[in-house]
This record gives C-alpha cells, sequence and structure tokens, in this order.
C-alpha cells in the first residue's frame, strides 16, 4: 500500500515538472534564433523589412475571419520563416535544410 502512494506521488510530482521543462526550451529556442541574428518575437513587418531587407515571397495571409482566429502572415526568407499575428512577429522557425543535414 506504502508503495502505490509512493508511486503516485512520484507520477504527479512529474507530471508537475513537465510544463516547467517545456518553458525552459521554448526560451532556450528564442535565446537560439536572437544569437542566430533572426527576427525576434515582437517585431512589427517593417522592423523586420528594416533590418533583414526584403523577404523572397510574402504569403498572403490565412484565418483572421474571427477573433479567435487572427490573421496569421508568413514572410520567407533564405534558411528560416517569419510568422506574424496582424502586424507583429510570433516566431521564427529555421527551415528544415537550414536546421541540419538531412537524412
Amino acid at each position: 500500500m506504502h508503495n502505490r502512494y509512493l508511486l503516485l506521488a512520484s507520477l504527479l510530482g512529474l507530471g508537475a515538472a513537465l510544463p516547467a521543462s517545456a518553458d525552459v526550451l521554448l526560451i532556450e529556442r528564442a535565446e537560439q534564433a536572437q544569437r542566430a541574428g533572426l527576427p525576434a518575437n515582437g517585431l512589427t513587418m517593417a522592423q523586420v523589412e528594416a533590418r533583414f531587407g526584403a523577404p523572397l515571397e510574402k504569403l498572403a495571409p490565412v484565418a483572421g475571419y474571427k477573433p479567435d482566429h487572427p490573421p496569421i502572415t508568413r514572410w520567407r526568407y533564405a534558411g528560416h520563416t517569419v510568422y506574424f499575428e496582424h502586424q507583429r512577429v510570433i516566431s521564427t522557425v529555421l527551415d528544415t535544410a537550414a536546421a541540419g543535414p538531412s537524412r
């Protein structure tokens, strides 16, 4: 019986630690993007274009038809894609080929 409570307590403790580790990973990714000289979250479209130049491609916004679904716009650069919600950067993602060797 004691072992059952110990196991339950261990599992609950593990579950509580998982969200914290996910937050750390997101912070590390954001720091990597900044070190790599990529657009940081929160920059406006005008700031991104002024600092990084014109993108190779500006894709049309998707969604935006409901407040729950704001317009998301993608700008493709060589090696990465910048995602905007309205006019602000929400994420910069390295292209698969730029992130590392392919198999």
